[in-house]
């Protein structure tokens, strides 16, 4: 427990604690031009898509008045550089048909660049909602941080945050749905009513077809559970404590974690969606020698 302030102060120190501010007093001799042919994206870069239009625009702007904002380097091997911060620029620069680029070069960590990726995309608002969800997943992951310590680092609510990474325990055709922007969110929230996985994926595909709303799904979920004969399930106050509990351990594994009290036994359940999924919880469980 001794860790979370620490864990929180570091978390939330974004791109602008580990680079100076870029502005019109940043000192002349920190920019270089380096060669477009010598830089190398992110690949693990939390943004997927990138707005072409967008691309396009900037790039139009590059023609004329070139790149106003150093691009940020991380130093690689064979004179390459990794981008720290600015690959719209890089992208745009490549389209306006430059062969360079203004940068700041900056030896840090490819830890840190992974949750400088993560918070600054997060707290820019631009992910869709599978990458945002990935990106929460990532920094409870690889950084321990509790879906508390998000809210306050990213301005979003813990329940936006907790339903957000549920849209990952949906069929893999409707996450990549909800990527593409065929379907919402909301219908994704809506169709993790439905267990079976294929009839996800059905009423997903009618969702498309037919322009159904969010309403109509939630509809047709409530059908499905009504016709297999289980009723919507009542409102049950469970002990803080055991809420607690379940928060603390789902932050632990990075996954769902339900915790039930009988009369005389009680029941964890962990939530894991594939093999991998699985060794990386054994992994926490089982010590090794």
């Amino acid at each position: 427990m001794e860790n979370t302030p620490r864990r929180s102060k570091r978390l939330g120190k974004g791109l602008s604690a580990l680079i100076p501010e870029i502005n019109e007093e940043i000192d002349k001799k920190d920019i270089v031009q380096i060669k477009l042919s010598n830089i190398r994206p992110n690949k693990n870069q939390p943004r997927k898509e990138f707005d072409e239009e967008k691309i396009k625009s900037l790039s139009d702007s590059i023609k004329n008045v070139g790149v106003l904002q150093p691009i940020v380097l991380k130093p690689m091997e064979d004179n390459n550089y990794m981008i720290i911060a600015g690959e719209r620029r890089y992208r745009a620069s490549i389209l306006a048909g430059k062969e360079e680029i203004p940068a700041i070069i900056k030896d840090i960590s490819v830890k840190d660049i992974m949750e400088i990726a993560l918070i600054e995309n997060l707290q820019r608002e631009n992910l869709n909602p599978i990458e945002e969800a990935l990106a929460y997943k990532g920094l409870i992951e690889n950084y321990k941080a509790t879906q508390e310590e998000l809210s306050e680092v990213v301005g979003k609510s813990r329940p936006h945050i907790a339903n957000t990474l549920r849209l990952l325990n949906l069929q893999d055709n409707i996450i990549k749905m909800i990527e593409k922007g065929e379907i919402t969110a909301g219908h994704g929230k809506a169709l993790l009513r439905i267990e079976d996985k294929e009839k996800q994926l059905e009423i997903a595909n009618r969702i498309i077809n037919e322009d159904l709303s969010v309403r109509a799904v939630e509809e047709i979920a409530k059908k499905l559970l009504e016709n297999k004969g289980i009723k919507k399930p009542e409102k049950k106050e469970k002990d803080i404590y055991i809420i607690d509990a379940e928060e603390k351990l789902s932050n632990i594994f990075g996954t769902k974690v339900n915790i039930s009290i009988g009369k005389k036994t009680g029941k964890i359940e962990i939530v894991c969606n594939n093999e991998d999924e699985l060794n990386d919880i054994l992994s926490m469980i089982i010590e090794e020698d």
